[in-house]
Order: C-alpha cells, then structure tokens, then sequence
C-alpha cells in the first residue's frame, strides 16, 4: 500500500479509491459506529464509539448492577477490572502483562507517577531541585508538576524541543514530556531521549496521551521510568474514560504513591487502619474504580486489538503515515495559494498520527466552517509569538480511509476558496474549541 504516484503525478480521487483498495485494515472500521456524512478526524481528542460499546455498557448496568447487584465485584470479575483492562493496555505500548492499570484521570495518574519520581530522586540525589519539560507541553501537565514544584520547592524549567539535550544538567531530577505532542504531531525520539536522560542520573515520565494506540510504543526497550495515558483518544473508550498508569518494575516498590487509597493496599478486605500498599502496579490505584467506564474502555481496546491479526501497531502505524502523507500531499496540491502553513514534522520519524496546519488568520473559523460540512477536526490557539494557531486533524487508521482524506481536503478547499469561514457564525468562540 503506497500513497505515491509516478512521475509526479498529482494524486487524483481514483487514486485514493484504489489505495482503499489495497488496504489491508479497511475491515477494522466494521468495529466503528461512524455517523453518516461525517469525516472524522478528531480522534486525537476523542476517538469514535465501537459498535459494541451499547450492548456492553448496557449488560453491565442491567444485569451486572442491576440484577446481580454487589455480587459482580465477584461474578463479573469487576474487582480485577482495572489490571484486565490494563494487560491489554500493555500490548499496545510495550510492556508487559501486570504492569499497567487503567484508573483515575491521566492528571491524577501524572501526579501519583510524578511524586515517585521526585521521591526517588530525593533519596539517590537530593541536590537535584528541578523538573524539565517542554514549553509547548499539554497544560495540563504543566500545571501538575507547576503544584508539585511550589510545594516541595522545586524549580519547573521550561524549554523548546531543540534545547532539551543542553538542559539535561545536574541540577535536574525529572525530565517531563508528551511522546507526541498535542499541539504539532512532533513526536520524540523515546529511547534516545530516556538513555540522553539517564546519562545525566536524571529519571524520565513519559505521557502517552497521544501515541498510547497510535504510534508503536515500547516503553520496556527504551528502559523508560514511569508513563501514564489516557482511554478516551485514540483507544476508544469513550469521553472521560479511565487513564493508565505504568511504571518500570524496577521502581514499583520502592515508594507509596501520594493517593494511598484502600484500592492500592495489599489487602483492602482486611480493613485494617494503616496502610500496606500493594505490591506492584496495583499500588498506583486509589478508590474504587468506575465499572462502567471501564467496560467502555474495554470495547475499546478490544477494537483496537484487532489489528494484531493484521500486523498490529506496525500495520496501524504504516496505514497512519500513509494518511498524513497524503494529506499533507493533497494539502500542498489543491490548497496552495491560502496561507496555510505545516506544522508537523514530515519525518516520519518525527511525527504522529496528525497533521497540523497554521494559518496567521481565521483558524479558528475555517475549523467551525468545516465541522458544518461534516469534516470534524479541531483549533488549537496559538501564544501570538512562536506558536501560531493551529488546525489539526487526527488520523486514527482504524476507521480513516483514503477517500475521506481525498474528501476532507476538497472540502478544505473549497471553504478557503470561497471565503466561507469569514461568516459571522464560524467566527463566535464556543466553550469547548
């Protein structure tokens, strides 16, 4: 399956009928409940709902709770949901079965994981006062390791992507970042950045909200500390889905995490009033889990793992670059001329599962113009100074096909062309962008 043509031929419709042709994952968006007249490639913020979702979160509120009531903690195995869930999890991001579970929010996940680092550090190298991450890091994160530096007194240092190596210094316990980032697709080089890191005696916290089912993760082989992500993007699992939280078995037991809550104690029907954690990644659990939303993140996972018959995250991620590819292609081809500018890294190397385009005006517009059309993607604001704001677009291979590139980029065109997204009602911010 390839995305080129010969002799600079511009791609055509034909052609990307034909590459949905010889797509070997064409049968996984079968698993997907696409609306009709949608092209959807918001997935990086919210993936599509799997068919069986309904049927699955109907079971579990009518019979698991309300037939078999407080007995499915046992008779649907819903107490072991959380390390379940989180063994398939683990396929997708290479680790290893019993080191991951799905719990809590990603922000509350980065706190529990960013705690233990800092904990760590503070005992091997307690000089080291300062967490690095990347200027353009989800706020999120941002935020959290901001609240840990102000109350233990550490320093939050912020850099762009070209200078992380030079700012991996002695002072440093923590290097903090997104795998690929939200704003531009740029995705780091995960093992090259965690062995530059633990050259320097400093730990590494990787979030993997937007590679986790994306892109090939090996978090073991790259020799990674802690990771967290989250369920709802491009695993499925359904707006707020539970996150993951994995960490390396090497530092599982040597601290509690800060939310030492009954579900992460070694024996939590015993009852007993101190805490013992649990061994392992059990740990890293709190209260009790959200049967519901786990159930929906479990469909997801399961349409996700059906590519493994088809050659898995290798085969998603080869279908993925040839999406951007040709988007980027079909971009350059029929939108020249409007002011649009790339943001994300043509190395493939270099980039995830989306493309994301800058405009200096009416980004905000063009995207409310567009999602009228049925082709949904999303805005992100720009600083006014380095970054611009952006367009993006998410490609999640499972259930994208050529023709809907093709398609979303026609649509593209023709909203610059005729100046559509100028209208007043594309131009009035909504809460959510």
């Amino acid at each position: 399956m390839t995305t080129t043509t010969h002799n600079n031929t511009p791609v055509t419709l034909a052609h990307c009928q034909s590459f949905d042709q010889q797509d070997p994952l064409s049968s996984l968006r079968d698993f997907f409940s696409l609306p009709s007249g949608v092209i959807y490639l918001d997935g990086n913020s919210l993936g599509v709902m799997p068919k069986a979702t309904p049927a699955r979160v109907a079971d579990v509120v009518a019979r698991e709770w309300g037939t078999d009531l407080i007995q499915s903690w046992n008779k649907a195995g819903w107490f072991q949901m959380p390390q379940k869930v989180g063994d398939k999890i683990a396929r997708l991001i290479g680790a290893n079965a019993g080191e991951v579970v799905a719990t809590d929010s990603t922000s509350i996940n980065l706190f529990k994981v960013l705690s233990a680092a800092l904990n760590m550090a503070a005992e091997d190298a307690p000089r080291r006062k300062r967490i690095v991450s990347e200027r353009s890091n989800f706020p999120t994160d941002l935020y959290i390791a901001e609240a840990l530096c102000k109350e233990r007194g550490y320093e939050l240092m912020l850099v762009e992507p070209e200078d992380i190596a030079a700012a991996l210094t002695a002072e440093v316990a923590v290097l903090m970042l997104t795998h690929v980032n939200y704003r531009t697709g740029a995705m780091h080089d995960m093992a090259a950045v965690t062995s530059a890191a633990h050259a320097e005696g400093i730990l590494t916290v990787w979030d993997l909200a937007h590679s986790a089912g994306a892109v090939p993760v090996k978090l073991t082989a790259a020799k990674a500390d802690f990771a967290v992500g989250c369920g709802y993007k491009y695993l499925n699992g359904g707006p707020g889905a539970p996150a993951f939280v994995w960490v390396n078995p090497l530092h599982t037991n040597r601290f509690w995490q800060p939310l030492a809550g009954w579900w992460g104690h070694a024996t939590p029907f015993a009852f007993t009033p101190d805490y013992q954690p649990a061994p392992g990644i059990t740990r890293y659990m709190c209260g009790t889990q959200p049967m519901i939303s786990l159930a929906a993140l479990d469909c997801g996972l399961d349409a996700t793992l059906a590519a493994e018959p088809l050659g898995g995250m290798d085969a998603l991620r080869k279908k993925s670059l040839a999406l951007t590819d040709l988007f980027i292609q079909l971009v350059e081809q029929r939108c020249s001329g409007y002011g649009l500018g790339l943001a994300t890294p043509q190395t493939h190397a270099q980039r995830g599962s989306q493309v994301c385009l800058t405009k200096d005006e009416g980004a905000y517009a063009i995207v409310q113009a567009l999602i009228a059309r049925g082709v949904v993607g999303d805005y992100r604001a720009g600083d006014g100074e380095r970054h611009k704001d952006i367009l993006r677009f998410g490609f999640t291979p499972l259930y994208i096909g050529f023709e809907d590139v093709w398609n979303a980029v026609e649509h593209l065109r023709q909203v610059l062309e005729s100046g559509e997204w100028q209208r007043p009602e594309f131009n009035q911010k909504h809460a959510v962008t």
